[in-house]
């Protein structure tokens, strides 16, 4: 999934992207944001705009009673007295800074809230798409980089670019709301700080961007690094206590996490320090800006109220560039993750996805297999070719072959898992297409060797992938009498309450084999195929699993691979296969013989 970083300029391609699939809803709220930002800006205009003849009312009130422009103010407050237009300018210049921070408090609410949703919005999506991708596409990535996008990723993409793009906005309207006032008080000393605060970010952004997209870069290798060293490490947990090989994990991992925060303590220092070199260059320009005035008015006191009316601006847009420019560097400083979390976002779903449960589709005579080949990907050997099978239904078809043969790979393409490369799948004579598949794929049920079971009941389980309010319990009993487990689960405290443990190891093999049998049977599917299912246990309970799909119903199809011949006893067919096809078939008289 994660390539090389390309050139710097692709930001905005990739936030374009990124805004493709935020939907309609939170494109209306991001608009209705913006109009929140827009007079949050204005509030912030009104409150600079008050400190000027709040401060002349302060210094010189009697100048103020005189101003012309003064007069409508003064006329409808009916202030005839200087106390009387301290008090009413007090009152406006409250109000005033109460009613700005009012809107910043709301925008701040807004703006996390909706950040925080669309980032939920994304995380969904990119998981969604990634279950909805072929077989071929999960066989061929590995796990850790999807699941880093799907939690890690996605949330870094919010909290680092999503978020800072709206602050990056409504610093862009505040710098503006208040710029304008400043050139209203003073357009030579607004156009000098503003020319002054642009050169000093100007120099620290053409120095330090190729910093961040190293940065960028290296985040995410290292997270993907930890992420994988977490699942191996977990995942593999009891060969790491036999071999005690805890360190080595906790090596890897110590490596990928301390480069990763490394690079991101990097990006926030260079996002981060700045503020602290404007908030300098910042009092020695109003320490200028007092020196000139005061010089120009004969007076200090003179020069004080456009000074406060200067310095309170500066307040207001010193931290609103500072902000600008931290968004900014977040964004820059993000690209690696955006990329790799816009690549998930933008994989295709299935004409199916958001269509009803698919119909099953007839099934009444033969699966047939014609001219097929089979080949991962152009660069590789061919695994299967010009293969030709016809298995009938109801038949037990068991298939053999030494490891590499094309066993699994044939019995994926049986399932619609794979498609082939070339020649076809067909049931009672209907190509089975992307158009069909699923329909072909509402008969078919799969027990592998390693049957996954989740952390809940055995009700659950056996109903895999349905809701517990939509679990039918006589069909989950039926389903377990007919796998041969009933018996076992009645006899249990809980019954079917029993919970199994992560991936059932609180079960036996053989529990979870029935288990697994249990499972194809609930889905009432017509086609069960066994892969492998029971080469993981010892010829007792082999013996037990195998009497169990023994006594399934004659109108079932099953299909079985095995690695030992014995396995396959009940079968009425059995195929060798060899490198690209079929080298012998036979009954197990034939094949044993």
């Amino acid at each position: 999934m994660h390539s090389s970083m390309p050139p710097h300029d692709q930001l905005g391609d990739l936030l374009s992207r990124l805004w493709s699939h935020i939907g309609p809803r939170r494109r209306a709220q991001f608009m209705l944001l913006l109009g929140l930002m827009i007079v949050a800006s204005f509030a912030e205009m009104l409150t600079i705009g008050a400190v000027l003849p709040f401060l002349i009312a302060l210094t010189s009130p009697q100048t103020l009673l005189a101003n012309p422009l003064a007069q409508p103010f003064i006329t409808a407050f009916d202030i005839s007295s200087s106390g009387g237009l301290m008090l009413a300018l007090t009152i406006v210049f409250g109000l005033a800074s109460l009613i700005a921070g009012l809107l910043r408090l709301g925008l701040l609410w807004a703006s996390t809230q909706l950040a925080c949703r669309t980032g939920a919005d994304l995380s969904i999506n990119i998981y969604r798409r990634t279950l909805y991708q072929p077989y071929a596409v999960h066989v061929s990535r590995n796990t850790s980089e999807v699941i880093s996008g799907v939690t890690i990723k996605a949330n870094h993409v919010i909290s680092n670019v999503f978020s800072p793009a709206l602050t990056l906005v409504s610093s862009f309207i505040m710098m503006i709301a208040v710029l304008s006032v400043l050139l209203m008080v003073n357009y030579l000393v607004a156009l000098s700080a503003l020319a002054g605060f642009g050169l000093i970010y100007g120099v620290i952004v053409r120095f330090t961007r190729k910093n961040l997209v190293a940065n960028s870069e290296r985040t995410t290798i290292e997270l993907n690094r930890a992420i994988k060293a977490l699942q191996e490490g977990l995942g593999g947990i009891r060969d790491v206590l036999i071999d005690g090989s805890q360190n080595t994990y906790c090596d890897v991992y110590r490596s990928a996490d301390l480069r990763m925060r490394y690079a991101q303590a990097n990006t926030l220092f260079i996002s981060q320090s700045p503020r602290y070199m404007i908030e300098a260059f910042g009092m020695i320009l109003i320490a200028i800006i007092a020196y000139v005035l005061a010089q120009r008015a004969g007076t200090l006191t003179d020069a004080l109220p456009l000074l406060g009316a200067l310095a309170l601006g500066a307040q207001r847009m010193l931290p609103v560039i500072q902000q600008a420019y931290a968004a900014w560097s977040s964004m820059y400083g993000s690209q690696s993750p955006l990329r790799d979390t816009v690549d998930l976002l933008d994989q295709p779903l299935p004409a199916h996805a958001n269509a009803p449960p698919a119909m099953a589709i007839p099934f009444e005579r033969e699966i047939r297999l014609r001219q097929l080949d089979f080949r991962y990907t152009s660069d590789t050997p061919w695994i299967l070719k010009k293969l030709e099978l016809s298995i009938a239904k109801g038949a037990r078809v068991g298939f053999i072959g030494e490891t590499g043969s094309g066993k699994s790979t044939l019995l994926d393409i049986v399932m619609g898992l794979l498609s082939p490369t070339d020649g076809g799948l067909e049931i009672d004579g209907v190509p089975i297409t992307t158009t069909n598949q699923r329909s072909w794929q509402a008969l078919v049920a799969h027990v592998p060797q390693m049957i996954f079971l989740t952390d809940s009941s055995v009700a659950e389980n056996i109903a895999f992938g349905l809701p517990r309010e939509q679990i039918d319990m006589e069909r989950v009993r039926s389903a377990a009498q007919q796998a041969q487990i009933a018996d076992l689960v009645d006899s249990w405290p809980a019954k079917y309450e029993t919970v199994v443990g992560e991936r059932g190891i609180k079960l036996s093999g053989g529990q979870r084999q029935r288990i697994g049998i249990a499972r194809a049977l609930y889905k009432q599917a017509k086609v069960i195929i066994f892969d492998e299912a029971t080469s993981a246990l010892d010829s007792h309970t082999e013996d037990a699993v195998m009497r169990a799909i023994e006594s399934l119903g004659g109108d079932l199809t099953i299909l079985i691979i095995a690695h030992r011949l014995s396995t396959l006893k009940i079968c009425e067919k059995i195929i060798e296969l060899g490198e690209q096809g079929i080298l012998r078939t036979g009954n197990y008289a034939e094949i044993v013989g």
